[in-house]
């Protein structure tokens, strides 16, 4: 060195010991040069080794970190060992039809993934804008209120935001079973917080599909460390990146649900003692969703198609997670109480959905045209709704009767049976194609469909269908009148 002091030797370097041991955060003496942030360290308890990842510089010599696994048992003066490297998680073919944990290690009772198996570290900057290409190819779901009003793109990013049982991991399921079986890509599926039951549903559901060989999924369940539960994404985020940047192939992202990963670092953040922000939310939230977010990207001719169910804490959009995370999305799906309250389902409000694909010049003039006109009818139709109320539908104007009439058929009409709920509901699922819906809609608004019952559009797939059932429904009406 320049004053003619040796360097101290690596070993010195890489080794520290545990001062304090406060829940899932761990105060880290060490030797020599302070580990970076986010750097990996390796925990010696006894029969395990717990992994924990390096979040502040308290001294010269002292640093705190997070424990990503559980830390019962462990004591001061626990041996560490620094990595020198971020957590590194498992990538490549092996990892396809696998449920890993955060770490990478395997949680579906299969082959532990040997030294062979590439592995890239979780953390790293997004692509950069020059690289990244735009994202205008439609993605065509089959469900009909989504392909209307908020297209989703090859490439973009769309989120589900709802409030607590309103449908949001449903929706989720049912774009899983409609893109797989058509997409040609690999599959990524973050379960962030979530339920073991729903993540042993999903891996059932992957395999009875099929498509568990083309499948990543990657989970920290809600009984697991915050730190773990933070950073779940992230290595969903690496195994994406992989197949994306090394093997030039589209990914399918999905993520449910994006606000436990909020909620697990606005934890993680008082435990480490930081001055909490707007709402109790970490002070670093906007910086957190934007790293996530960020990385998420088309780059040359592979795209990586993010889809997030995002939970709204007490139905309430100005909270600042979701705000957070809607200023990163192409397409925002809404899911209102109200709809779902009333047996519309999917419950998805279609004023504030919306998406920036909803273009003339990305779907075309008549796709755009009979979204815009689809809106303004059932806007017209929640004005009248506290004057129906409170003086009945026949004391508005003839007009004002068959706006409110086509908005309830339109309203019918863009409700659907889900193939992941047949079991629950009896009825088969439907898929639609994007014409047809257009189609159907433009049929409602013209009136075509005046005269017929509202039954004969609720729950049904294209137009032909309600057509056969208000037909059926007028036969059995005339037997019984004879």
């Amino acid at each position: 060195m320049a004053d003619g002091t040796k360097k101290p030797p690596v070993a010195a370097q890489r080794a520290g010991r545990v001062v304090a041991v406060r829940g899932p955060v761990l105060d880290i003496e060490v030797e020599g040069g302070l580990p970076e942030i986010n750097e990996a360290v390796l925990v010696n308890a006894g029969a395990t080794t717990i992994v924990a990842e390096v979040q502040a510089h308290l001294g010269e010599t002292l640093v705190r970190a997070i424990a990503l696994e559980p830390t019962q048992g462990l004591w001061r003066g626990a041996p560490v060992t620094l990595t020198g490297n971020p957590v590194m998680a498992p990538v490549g073919e092996t990892v396809l039809g696998r449920l890993v944990n955060m770490l990478g290690d395997p949680a579906d009772n299969g082959e532990p993934f040997g030294p062979e198996t590439p592995r890239r570290p979780i953390h790293r900057p997004a692509p950069t804008i020059a690289r990244q290409t735009a994202a205008t190819d439609i993605f065509e779901t089959g469900i009909k209120v989504i392909d209307l009003l908020a297209p989703l793109a090859q490439g973009g990013k769309a989120a589900m935001f709802g409030g607590a049982g309103v449908g949001k991991t449903v929706l989720v399921m049912e774009l899983i079973h409609a893109m797989v079986s058509g997409y040609e890509g690999i599959s990524v599926f973050a379960g962030v917080g979530e339920r073991c039951r729903e993540g042993h549903e999903m891996l059932n559901e992957m395999k009875s599909s099929g498509v568990l060989d083309q499948t990543v999924l990657v989970y920290g369940q809600m009984n697991e460390p915050p730190g773990t539960r933070w950073r779940v994404p992230l290595t969903a985020m690496t195994v994406a990146e992989y197949f994306r940047d090394e093997k030039a192939r589209n990914v399918l992202l999905l993520m449910d649900n994006v606000f436990r990963f909020i909620q697990a670092g606005s934890e993680v953040s008082g435990l480490l003692g930081r001055m909490p922000s707007r709402v109790g939310y970490q002070p670093t939230l906007e910086t957190e969703v934007a790293d996530l977010q960020e990385r998420i990207a088309s780059v040359g001719n592979a795209s990586v198609t993010a889809i997030e169910a995002v939970y709204v804490p007490a139905d309430d959009f100005t909270d600042p997670a979701v705000g957070a995370i809607a200023s990163h999305v192409d397409s925002m799906v809404v899911l209102s109480r109200q709809l779902a309250a009333e047996g519309i389902y999917p419950a998805i409000d279609p004023i504030a959905t919306t998406s920036v694909l909803l273009d003339p010049l990305v779907i075309g003039q008549e796709h755009a045209d009979v979204a815009g006109r689809v809106r303004e009818v059932i806007e017209h139709y929640r004005e009248l709704r506290d004057v129906i109320a409170l003086l009945g539908v026949e004391e508005l104007g003839a007009e004002e009767r068959r706006a409110v009439g086509r908005a309830r058929r339109l309203q019918r009409f863009l409700t659907q049976p889900f193939f992941v709920a047949a079991a629950f509901t009896g009825a088969p699922g439907r898929s639609v194609s994007v014409a047809d819906t257009v189609a159907g809609c433009r049929a409602i608004l013209d009136g075509e469909c005046d005269d017929w019952e509202e039954g004969s559009l609720y729950m049904i797939g294209n137009l032909e269908e309600a057509r056969e059932k208000e037909m059926a429904a007028r036969k059995k009406a005339g037997k019984a009148a004879a």
